[in-house]
């Protein structure tokens, strides 16, 4: 049997009986006016982070939700679409697809505004995803793509499983939309002996990747700009019970990618570092197209920040990455 069929075995108990285990960072309800929310939807939350952030909102825009678990994001993503169609949510596991739209209907009982018609449940794969090229305006998964083997992780041969995850998603984005996304990655590589293991996997434990390959990962896929808007502890692993030298933390990352060529000069990847110039002049222009008003914090990316910094000045101040990027900025 295959991992991914390891993995689809998991989820599909899952679906049959709510699994803590797989509920992966506790996190408080979000209070969104008029929404109530299905119990069972939050018992059925097995993503590691969220999807949902206001910036993201747009008046009639198309989601796109890869494994739909019990439902709970792509109600929330409804809330603001509004109408027939406009979530489309994809899962392989058809009992997952069928809990899904039964908490679906719950919320319609319990929300006088929501219509199951505006979540569109199909059956269908992130590796190949039942949806037309350049025809969504917001992708998202959560705690999903961490699952997929990449072509060089040594125990996939060429299959590349992530790599096709994310060109799929890039495939079916409009020009300079965004993927949402919330996976766990690993302060250092996972151990060969973890990895193999495909239960763990399913679990959301040995297949993360760490930060930089990630991130990696990502922009090799297509996406230019890329914002960490989350990074905090997901999991333990201890030494005594996973086999390890010494304790390995896993974290929850959230980011959003954005469907734009990536610049020559490389990535831009926005940590929450900003340039702050202190200097005589009302504002410093670094002749790269950044103007940095006197005084004024002007959040920048990665790349920005190490070539303000290598500058030398004494009138500009870089900050360390805070690991949450709240828009705006340089690029």
């Amino acid at each position: 049997m295959s991992y991914l069929s390891t993995v689809q075995d998991v989820y599909r108990k899952a679906a049959e009986a709510p699994d803590a285990s797989l509920c992966c960072v506790p996190q408080t309800p979000r209070y969104l006016p008029g929404l109530q929310i299905p119990r069972v939807m939050h018992q059925m939350n097995y993503g590691c982070g969220t999807t949902i952030h206001l910036r993201d909102m747009q008046e009639e825009q198309r989601v796109l939700y890869v494994g739909v678990g019990g439902g709970l994001e792509a109600l929330e993503f409804a809330y603001f679409t509004r109408h027939p169609g406009g979530v489309l949510a994809i899962d392989p596991v058809a009992e997952m697809r069928e809990v899904a739209a039964t908490n679906l209907q719950e919320a319609a009982e319990l929300n006088g505004w929501f219509d199951p018609a505006f979540v569109d449940i199909r059956d269908g794969d992130a590796l190949a995803l039942p949806v037309e090229d350049d025809s969504v305006d917001l992708a998202a998964q959560n705690c999903l793509f961490n699952i997929f083997r990449t072509a060089d992780s040594g125990d996939n041969g060429k299959t590349g499983d992530l790599e096709r995850a994310l060109a799929e998603m890039r495939r079916v984005l409009k020009p300079n939309a965004r993927l949402v996304m919330s996976d766990p990655v690993a302060r250092r590589p996972i151990p060969d002996h973890l990895r193999a293991d495909e239960v763990l996997r399913a679990q959301c434990i040995s297949g993360c990747l760490t930060y930089d390959e990630y991130v990696q990962q990502i922009v090799d896929a297509g996406f230019g700009s890329i914002e960490i808007r989350a990074r905090r502890p997901y999991r333990m692993l201890d030494r005594a019970r996973y086999g390890l030298d010494e304790d390995l933390l896993l974290e929850s990352l959230e980011i959003a990618a954005y469907k734009v060529d990536v610049p020559v000069d490389g990535p831009c990847v926005f940590t929450g570092r900003c340039a702050i110039y202190t200097g005589p002049d009302h504002n410093f222009d670094d002749g790269q197209g950044h103007v940095l008003v006197r005084d004024i914090p002007l959040g920048v990316c990665d790349k920005t920040a190490g070539a303000l910094a290598a500058l030398g000045r004494d009138d500009l101040t870089i900050t360390d990455s805070t690991w949450h990027y709240a828009g705006g900025g340089c690029c």
